[in-house]
């Protein structure tokens, strides 16, 4: 038998991308042109330790100053930025396709499958996330790979319960009923029918899923259990610049835009991709 067409519920009418998108694109894609160029567009290497120029303040040689040991923020900042992308990126995709991939296997089919997810829910959300995180960090020591991995262990429950939710109105519908009595297979109803209803407010989530990783990330670096030194990392260079407030103001303001402005772009394209889906549902 040949393999069903893709059965969409609702879609979102023609011309639906809206003002908050394209602002959140222009923030993000501006930040990644500057991630992908740091190297072309960096004055100095990010680490090169100048003892000569330590904390200057912003002027035309050092746009955005110079730090305690004479390294230049301002390229520390560009490349600071593929570090945090790239946690915004490790720390959502894991989580959303491995709760994703639960979450449609617990709605649909149920039963026990879908009573130890619930359990493993209901264990998860007795603490709070980022308490819950700094354990598994604690446990598995600082660094990068085990913040994300802790993000993963953690995040894959919150997608995992909003797609079950999804699935467990979904398989209801007529279009499934009329699906099963044609004889699909349940590989096919899943992938065909169920995942493209039950994937737009995922992917809403998701982007803004982005913001709270980033702030954990920043969070995580800040407390010296996520990125370690010398990388360039938003956090790090705030919590470097912790005891220079005051006389080097710099060191600390300009990762922290640098963090605010990609947090926005990410809250604003949830905020965007939540719309269009509720001009969906709406249509």
């Amino acid at each position: 038998m040949a393999d069903s067409p893709i059965l969409v519920q609702t879609a979102p009418p023609v011309g639906s991308i809206t003002p908050t998108i394209l602002i959140a694109v222009v923030i993000l894609g501006g930040w990644l042109v500057m991630a992908l160029a740091a190297s072309a567009i960096a004055p100095y290497d990010p680490n090169a330790i100048d003892i000569m120029n330590m904390l200057s303040p912003p002027s035309a040689a050092h746009l955005f100053g110079t730090d305690q040991v004479g390294r230049d923020v301002f390229s520390r900042v560009l490349f600071a930025s593929r570090v945090d992308l790239l946690l915004c990126v490790a720390g959502v995709l894991p989580p959303l396709l491995i709760g994703t991939t639960i979450g449609l296997l617990s709605g649909y089919f149920g039963g026990a499958v879908d009573t130890v997810f619930m359990r493993i829910y209901d264990l998860t959300v007795a603490f709070p996330f980022f308490v819950l995180v700094l354990a598994i960090v604690g446990v598995l020591g600082p660094g990068l790979v085990n913040f994300i991995l802790a993000l993963t262990l953690v995040g894959w429950v919150s997608y995992a319960r909003l797609v079950r939710a999804q699935v467990l109105t979904i398989r209801e519908s007529e279009y499934i009923q009329a699906a099963k009595c044609l004889g699909y297979s349940p590989a096919t109803i899943l992938s065909h029918h169920v995942l493209p209803n039950a994937i737009g407010p995922v992917i809403a989530y998701a982007a803004s899923d982005a913001v709270l990783v980033m702030l954990a990330g920043a969070s995580f670096g800040f407390l010296g259990m996520g990125a370690q030194p010398p990388l360039a990392e938003w956090g790090v260079m705030i919590a470097d610049g912790q005891a220079f407030v005051e006389q080097a103001w710099w060191i600390c303001l300009f990762p922290g835009l640098a963090a605010i402005s990609l947090g926005l772009g990410f809250a604003l394209l949830g905020d965007g991709l939540g719309q269009i889906q509720r001009m969906g549902v709406t249509a």
